[in-house]
């Protein structure tokens, strides 16, 4: 079929050489008979269009082979910048890209089609890469212990932040107890908690360390003096309790930590953040902030992130495969890390308490939402060492320790 004949001359070239080699040039939709091995290289990064007619029936043939799939650069079908397939697209068992990284390969759908991912650079010099900055950065663990070093033998818990947290609406404690914990156990100095009072005695006796207080209305509350940060948002709630909460504090000048319901009310009433804000959005919350829909945001996740830090003047978590961070001034960041184990009530409300806890710890709030990010992440695979299935998000606060004291 025309599809197999090459078109470029590099691609000329290389078909020449392989026949020189003995080898066999087959139409797309010919039988090659049984294989080892399948080798995906029928399209590169600079695919944008969807595949069709032969190709996509090449993809499905590559697909149903039951072989190992080696796809060279990209799986083909994926768009390599945003990491959404338009279309069919081959389901990859390892990826083998080349002389850098692709941003696209590791968010999203592309989590479902790359398999391993292997960067070869081919030998070719560092230096052609000089004067063009990445689109995106991926995080690696090493970042932990570069913003997490041993503490000082002297150290006090003032020295380490005062988080508080408003969540818990009625029938919702569960989310706060796991957002006050995570700053707890991501190191925050002190950890207040206000909330519902059927929620109080639930958390003081499962974590004595949290502070905690119940919440009426703002003016009818104790309120925690001096918080450095404040969480708000893990089952919070849309009723009056909640958006009196979420009034109060936008009018704070402390940082916000926003997730859940705080994102689902801001989108319907919008406000200017604090200063040094972080919202933690899923997609479809990062539809609702954009006010487009959650096909629009997964079609190019790294527009979207930096649509939202742009549209509300904060760093910008977008959570899913591949959470990515974003903020002006900044290069966008990618976690490769992360397991579906994770997808389960409660994991976005631990993530919420762990950036305020690395915020009120002083980190800047690109780095506390990317430290975060990837904490979170690697307390979620450490925590699937016993099997994906059947994790809850408090089996990541058990993990959370470890992960944040690289050095120990």
């Amino acid at each position: 079929s025309d599809c197999a004949l090459p078109i470029t001359a590099d691609a000329r070239r290389a078909r020449a050489d392989w026949l020189a080699a003995g080898g066999q040039c087959l139409p797309l939709d010919a039988s090659a008979g049984p294989a080892d091995v399948v080798v995906d290289a029928l399209f590169g990064i600079g695919l944008t269009r969807a595949l069709e007619g032969s190709a996509a029936a090449a993809v499905a043939a590559i697909n149903a082979s039951g072989c190992p799939v080696l796809a060279l650069d990209v799986p083909s079908g994926l768009n390599a910048d945003t990491g959404h397939p338009t279309g069919p697209v081959v389901q990859a068992s390892a990826t083998m890209t080349f002389i850098i990284d692709k941003c696209g390969l590791h968010t999203g759908a592309a989590a479902d089609c790359c398999g391993e991912i292997v960067v070869a650079g081919l030998d070719l010099p560092a230096q052609l890469a000089d004067g063009e900055p990445p689109a995106a950065e991926r995080l690696d663990r090493d970042l932990l212990a570069r913003a997490l070093p041993p503490r000082r033998r002297t150290a006090h818990k003032g020295d380490f932040g005062h988080v508080l947290l408003i969540a818990g609406d009625d029938g919702y404690g569960g989310a706060a107890r796991l957002a006050a914990e995570a700053a707890a156990r991501g190191g925050a100095g002190l950890t207040s908690l206000l909330t519902r009072p059927a929620n109080v005695q639930p958390v003081l006796s499962a974590r004595p360390e949290i502070m905690v207080r119940a919440a009426a209305a703002p003016a009818e509350t104790d309120k925690p003096a001096r918080p450095d940060v404040l969480v708000i948002g893990p089952g919070l709630g849309q009723r009056p309790w909640g958006r009196q909460w979420l009034d109060w504090a936008l009018q704070q000048d402390h940082p916000l930590v926003l997730d859940a319901d705080a994102l689902n009310l801001l989108a319907a009433e919008p406000r200017q953040l604090p200063s040094g804000s972080v919202i933690t959005p899923h997609p479809g919350e990062a539809g609702r902030l954009l006010g487009c829909s959650t096909a629009e945001i997964n079609a190019d996740r790294y527009r979207a992130a930096a649509a939202l830090a742009e549209r509300w003047d904060c760093v910008a978590v977008l959570k899913g495969a591949g959470s990515l961070i974003a903020a002006a001034g900044h290069t966008k960041r990618v976690c490769p890390y992360g397991n579906p184990g994770m997808a389960s009530g409660g994991s976005g409300d631990v993530l919420a308490g762990l950036i305020g806890a690395l915020l009120a710890q002083g980190l800047p709030p690109f780095e506390a939402a990317s430290v975060g990010a990837l904490a979170h992440a690697l307390a979620g695979d450490a925590a699937a060492a016993e099997g994906q299935r059947g994790m809850l998000a408090s089996d990541l606060l058990a993990q959370l320790r470890p992960t944040l004291n690289p050095s120990c």
